[in-house]
């Protein structure tokens, strides 16, 4: 769950490293953002020589949270950090080549099958 003003982890190697939220899309006055969820960011730190500088306003795909989701059959996800993975808006592609960490299971069925192709892991 990550809302406006959240610091949230970047999990691919795109420079940025941390981010904050200022914006969750999805409807009027949305509020909290769970895993899947498209939030807009701005970079508040990042490598000197990556593709994204300080300052950027990026979308960002949400990968992990520490809030738990429930599952159909019954189980909850849960992660140790919020972490996402900056994307291109208009064809859903990761701008990375990388994907760093674990990534839940439900980005295949938000259409991000790109994202949990290239992580190294799915939970």
């Amino acid at each position: 769950m990550v809302q406006h003003r959240s610091m949230i982890a970047v999990a691919d190697n795109t420079g940025a490293k941390l981010l904050q939220v200022i914006n969750v899309t999805g409807g009027y006055k949305k509020r909290y953002g769970v895993l899947g969820d498209v939030v807009t960011c701005v970079v508040k730190v990042a490598d000197p020589r990556g593709t994204v500088k300080k300052s950027d306003i990026v979308h960002v795909v949400l990968v992990r949270t520490r809030k738990e989701t429930r599952r159909p059959d019954g189980t909850y996800i849960r992660f140790d950090e919020n972490a996402g993975v900056i994307i291109d808006t208009k064809n859903k592609e990761p701008k990375g080549t990388r994907i760093f960490g674990p990534v839940a299971r439900e980005l295949r069925g938000r259409g991000y099958a790109k994202i949990v192709s290239l992580a190294p892991e799915v939970l």
